[in-house]
C-alpha cells in the first residue's frame, strides 16, 4: 500500500512539473519574439545611418574630383508652354532641358528618336552649379553632377551669381531680360497678324526650314543669321551635342564646314513637326542696315575665292561702266555702291545670298513662331540667359571672339553710317524698303531721319 502511494505522489510530481514546465515554455515565447523584433529595429536603424554617410561620401568625392561623373535620376521637363517669363525667375530649364542622354543610339532613320518634351529621359549627366569658368576650362566633360539636394536648392532660388548667393540686382536683371522676351514675342505676333494673317496655318516647306540646325539633347532649334553671331553659335551647338568639348578649340571653318550639326529640313515630316513643337526655337537678329555693311566688309573688301568670282565680276560687269579687265577677270574691288545697286535689282545678274537676305526671309519668324529672340546688340548676356534658361551646363558660355579677320574693326552704326552716306536718299529709302520687315519685327528704329 506504501508502494502505491508513492507511486501516486510521483506521478502527481511529474503532472505538476510539466504544467510548469509548459508555462515556462509559454513564457518564454514572447520574450523571444520580442527579441527578434528590436533586432530588425536595430538593423534598419544601422541601414539608415549606413545609407546617410555613404551620401555624404558621395558629395565629398563630387567636391574633390571635379571631373567625376554620377549617374543620377531622371528630371521631368518642364511643358513647353511654360514662357521664359516665369522660367528665368525660378531658374529652371524652358524646353525639357536635355533631352536624350549620352550613349542612346540614334536609329538610320532621320524621323528618329521621335522627340517628346513630356517624356523624361532615361538618364542625364546634370551640370555643376557652380560658377563658369574661361577659356579652355569651358569643356562640358569637366562638368559636375548636381546632387538632389542642390537640385532642389536651386529650383527654390533659381541660378546664382559668382558669389554664391543671387542680389536683388541680379533678380532684377533677369526679370528684365525676361520681360524683353515676352516683349519680342508679343510685337512679332503682331506684325505676323497684321502683314501675314494665317501663315501659321500654312504647311512647312524643306526650304523655310532649311537654315534651322538641330540640337536634339538640348531640344534647341537655331536658325542660322550670318553676322549675328551665327559663328559662335554654331560652336556653342557643337559643345552641346557632344561633337566638342570647348568653344575655343573650334575653329572658324571648322564651325562652319565640319560641325556635324543636323539641319531641320534633313528629317522627315513627322520629325520637323515634332521638333517644332516641342524644341526651343531661337533666333538672333541684328541691325539691318548694320548686318549688310558688315557681309560687304567681309566678303568684297577682304580677300575671299568664292565671292570674288561668284558675286564680284558679275557685279562689276552690269554695275561699272569702263570696268578695267583686271576687275572683269577677278571681281575684286566691288564699291558699296555697286553692291547695293545689285541688291536693288529685280533683275539681279547673280541670285540672293544668306549673308544678306533679309531675315524675314530667310527664318520664316511668323511661321516657325520663335520662341527666343534676341539680338546681336546684346549678343553674349542674351545668349548666356538663354543657355541658363535650357538648362545647358552652366560652365558653357557664349564666346565673344572674332577669329575671322581679327585685325579688322567691328562693323558699328559709325562705320555703318560713313557707308550708307556713299548712296544718295533714294538709294537709302530704297535699302529701307528693301528690309523693312525686318525693322518692323525686331523693332528696330529708323537709321536716317530722311527715311519714311
Amino acid at each position: 500500500m506504501l508502494l502505491g502511494e508513492c507511486r501516486c505522489t510521483s506521478r502527481l510530481l511529474e503532472a505538476l512539473c510539466g504544467r510548469r514546465r509548459v508555462r515556462v515554455s509559454i513564457m518564454k515565447l514572447p520574450c523571444s519574439f520580442y527579441c527578434s523584433l528590436w533586432f530588425l529595429l536595430l538593423l534598419g536603424a544601422g541601414s539608415l545611418l549606413l545609407l546617410v554617410h555613404l551620401q555624404d561620401l558621395s558629395d565629398m568625392l563630387q567636391q574633390q574630383t571635379p571631373g567625376a561623373k554620377l549617374m543620377v535620376g531622371p528630371r521631368w521637363p518642364i511643358p513647353k508652354e511654360q514662357s521664359f517669363d516665369s522660367a528665368v525667375v525660378i531658374g529652371i530649364n524652358l524646353g525639357g532641358g536635355f533631352h536624350g542622354a549620352p550613349g542612346v543610339e540614334m536609329s538610320s532613320n532621320a524621323s528618329l528618336p521621335t522627340p517628346s518634351p513630356r517624356q523624361p529621359p532615361a538618364f542625364q549627366w546634370l551640370p555643376h552649379p557652380a560658377t563658369p569658368t574661361s577659356g579652355d576650362q569651358q569643356a562640358v566633360s569637366t562638368g559636375q553632377p548636381l546632387t538632389k539636394r542642390h537640385r532642389k536648392l536651386l529650383l527654390k532660388s533659381g541660378p546664382v551669381t559668382p558669389s554664391g548667393a543671387r542680389s536683388g540686382e541680379e533678380d532684377s536683371r533677369l526679370q528684365g531680360l525676361a520681360q524683353t522676351q515676352a516683349s519680342r514675342r508679343r510685337l512679332l505676333r503682331e506684325v505676323c497678324a497684321k502683314y501675314q494673317p494665317g501663315v501659321t496655318e500654312r504647311p512647312v516647306s524643306r526650304r523655310q526650314v532649311s537654315r534651322v540646325y538641330v540640337e536634339d539633347r538640348s531640344g534647341l532649334l537655331y536658325c542660322e543669321v550670318p553676322k549675328a553671331g551665327c559663328s559662335n553659335w554654331k560652336r556653342v551647338l557643337m559643345v552641346l551635342g557632344g561633337s566638342a568639348t570647348s568653344t575655343h578649340i573650334i575653329a572658324h571653318d571648322d564651325a562652319h564646314y565640319a560641325n556635324q550639326l543636323r539641319r531641320l529640313d534633313a528629317f522627315d515630316q513627322a520629325g520637323v513637326a515634332e521638333r517644332l513643337r516641342s524644341y526651343t526655337k531661337v533666333l538672333f537678329v541684328r541691325e539691318p542696315f548694320e548686318r549688310l555693311v558688315s557681309a560687304f566688309r567681309d566678303k568684297f573688301e577682304s580677300p575671299n575665292s568664292y565671292y570674288h568670282p561668284v558675286f564680284g565680276r558679275p557685279i562689276i560687269s552690269r554695275y561699272r561702266a569702263n570696268a578695267s579687265r583686271s576687275a572683269l577677270s577677278t571681281g575684286a574691288g566691288v564699291t558699296f555702291r555697286e553692291f547695293v545697286q545689285y541688291l536693288l535689282d529685280v533683275r539681279r545678274p547673280v541670285g540672293m545670298d544668306i549673308h544678306w537676305e533679309p531675315v524675314s526671309q530667310l527664318c520664316s519668324p511668323c511661321l516657325l513662331r520663335n520662341d527666343f529672340i534676341g539680338k546681336f546688340e546684346n549678343l553674349k548676356e542674351e545668349a548666356n540667359f538663354l543657355l541658363r534658361s535650357i538648362g545647358a551646363p552652366r560652365n558653357l558660355t557664349f564666346p565673344d571672339f572674332k577669329d575671322r579677320n581679327p585685325k579688322a574693326e567691328r562693323t558699328s552704326s559709325s562705320i555703318t553710317q560713313r557707308y550708307f552716306e556713299q548712296l544718295n536718299s533714294t538709294e537709302r529709302q530704297r535699302a529701307y524698303d528693301f528690309y523693312y520687315m525686318d525693322y518692323l519685327m525686331f523693332n528696330y528704329p529708323k537709321p536716317f531721319k530722311d527715311l519714311y
